[in-house]
């Protein structure tokens, strides 16, 4: 067991993966020699050389077009996005070709390429660097979209997704690259996208994903012992693990989902659609969602009355008992 920052083990599962794997290619802006903005690939370029660690333009399409290109020609090419929001130029690029590409062959060609993005606020940052554009890619066929909220998570599924014949995008929740934890080098019990139980009990589900769980987990310690509250770690955003979902409500017999992204049309609303479904006869009350207003992402300096937190995700477990 080793205790590491979620950056550490990211960079960890990079390293191990490079030197098992010689088709593995990392691309992206200042990843090689300054070793990233935050720093998730130092070192790398050092001892793997430029041409497995490559520095490329400012251009997300080219990057993205170009390890297409690479994933098409045998190579498992990783690529970072520097910040969530500079992942939207290369959105043609990824939806109408990396998405479609296996299905347009008939599952004659694999596109065994893994897109890293830092994603969401917390951090003070300037526009476009805290966005949450996780759903976008969610809604479309093709991808697969995970998101790990610890550093052992962080480092056993990136290494999963790095061995995925199908296209990965691995969004990094950034407000818990410094958070540390241990580590498993031995093995995880979980599959890419199973979800896990954080927290078991017995009156009401949080379910979450990425930088929330910490604080449904907070939550769940402040409402106890009033209430029992199990936190359930989606780790998976598209497929979602329904499965562990529905028995964790079945049993609970209530629901709240939280993410950072705007609660209008964002993942929370598939989430209580499929629960409502599944689960229609067993709920006590509806479903609830808690997450950001559908507004643009605000300046740094009131980005805390923008992000859900402690209290609004307390709020909605006392509406969920008033029901």
């Amino acid at each position: 067991m080793t205790r590491l920052s979620m950056v550490a083990a990211l960079n960890l599962a990079l390293r191990h993966t490079l030197h098992d794997d010689p088709r593995l290619i990392l691309l992206g802006e200042d990843i090689g020699r300054h070793g990233g903005v935050f720093r998730v690939t130092d070192g790398l370029q050092k001892d793997f050389g430029d041409n497995r660690v490559l520095d490329t333009p400012l251009a997300e399409s080219g990057i993205v077009g170009t390890a297409i290109g690479l994933a098409l020609r045998g190579f498992r090419p990783v690529v970072e996005i520097q910040f969530d929001g500079f992942v939207y130029p290369a959105a043609n690029q990824i939806i109408s070709q990396l998405a479609k590409l296996r299905a347009r062959a008939e599952g004659r060609l694999h596109l065994p390429l893994t897109i890293r993005i830092p994603y969401g606020g917390g951090i003070g940052a300037i526009e476009h660097h805290s966005e949450s554009p996780e759903v976008y890619f969610a809604h479309t066929a093709g991808l697969r979209v995970v998101t790990p909220a610890n550093p052992h998570d962080a480092y056993w599924m990136l290494r999963q997704a790095m061995a995925s014949d199908d296209p990965v995008l691995f969004f990094e929740p950034k407000r818990r690259y410094w958070d540390k934890d241990e580590i498993d080098e031995a093995g995880t019990d979980l599959t890419l996208h199973q979800a896990r139980i954080a927290r078991p009990g017995e009156d009401l589900t949080l379910a979450a994903y990425g930088p929330m769980v910490r604080v449904c987990l907070d939550a769940a310690s402040a409402a106890a012992p009033e209430r029992s509250i199990e936190v359930l770690d989606l780790r998976s955003i598209s497929p979602v693990d329904f499965d562990t979902l529905e028995r964790s409500v079945a049993k609970t017999r209530r629901l709240i989902v939280t993410h950072e992204a705007p609660v209008r049309y964002g993942p929370g609303a598939e989430l209580a659609a499929e629960i409502a479904e599944r689960c229609f006869y067993q709920l006590h009350a509806p479903v609830l969602r808690v997450g950001a207003p559908h507004t643009p992402y605000p300046p740094a300096r009131v980005e805390q009355h923008y992000l859900p937190d402690l209290d609004r995700i307390l709020d909605a477990v006392d509406a969920s008992f008033t029901h």
